[in-house]
């Protein structure tokens, strides 16, 4: 009977209103006036390397099952951005992994994202982990570019290849002329 309770939206305790002061509608407590600020999911990751290769993990999970990508998922409550960059390869890939630095902040405000990559070393065998069918290192050239997965995957090995030399580097962003793709619904 679950299906007919009401949603959080539908909730007779809250309401949709703009608060004072602010620009757009938010649920509002009708007993005690508490704003239930919805706000953008963390996703965090990495590039991990291994001798000059990448470590790529085939999705077994939606969205996208079956498709390419580097070991990356949402932040949990409790744990910093490195801290979830090293549990998602172990989610992932049973990867140990060093974090080597920032490597790019990308936005996708369509789906409400920040997506936090890092440049990381791989310390570890690999091995497919319950969200991954398969994982593998691959060579730049065997980078299965039309499988991949997600547009900030591709913008983070992009990234990383631009500045596996450097030490240091200005944290990248999304690429110029990226706002269709990370704006507006893409029909696959």
């Amino acid at each position: 009977m679950t299906d007919q309770l009401p949603t959080p939206f539908q909730n007779t305790d809250f309401r949709l209103d703009v608060p004072d002061g602010d620009d757009r509608m938010r649920r509002i407590c009708n007993r005690c006036n508490f704003v239930d600020y919805v706000n953008p999911k963390i996703v965090t990751g990495a590039v991990v390397i291994k001798d000059r290769k990448i470590l790529i993990c085939r999705r077994a999970i939606e969205p996208r099952k079956g498709f390419w990508t580097l070991p990356a998922g949402f932040m949990e409550e409790g744990e910093s951005v490195e801290e979830g960059a090293r549990r998602e390869a172990r989610e992932e890939a049973m990867a140990e992994i060093e974090i080597d630095g920032l490597l790019g902040v990308y936005s996708v405000p369509r789906i409400s994202q920040v997506q936090i990559m890092f440049r990381a070393k791989l310390l570890s065998d690999i091995a497919p982990g319950p969200e991954s069918e398969e994982v593998k290192l691959v060579s730049w050239a065997d980078i299965p570019w039309s499988e991949m997965a997600f547009p900030t995957a591709v913008w983070a090995l992009t990234h990383y290849a631009e500045t596996r030399h450097l030490k240091a580097f200005p944290p990248f962003g999304n690429p110029p002329g990226t706002d269709k793709v990370t704006r507006e619904v893409i029909r696959l």
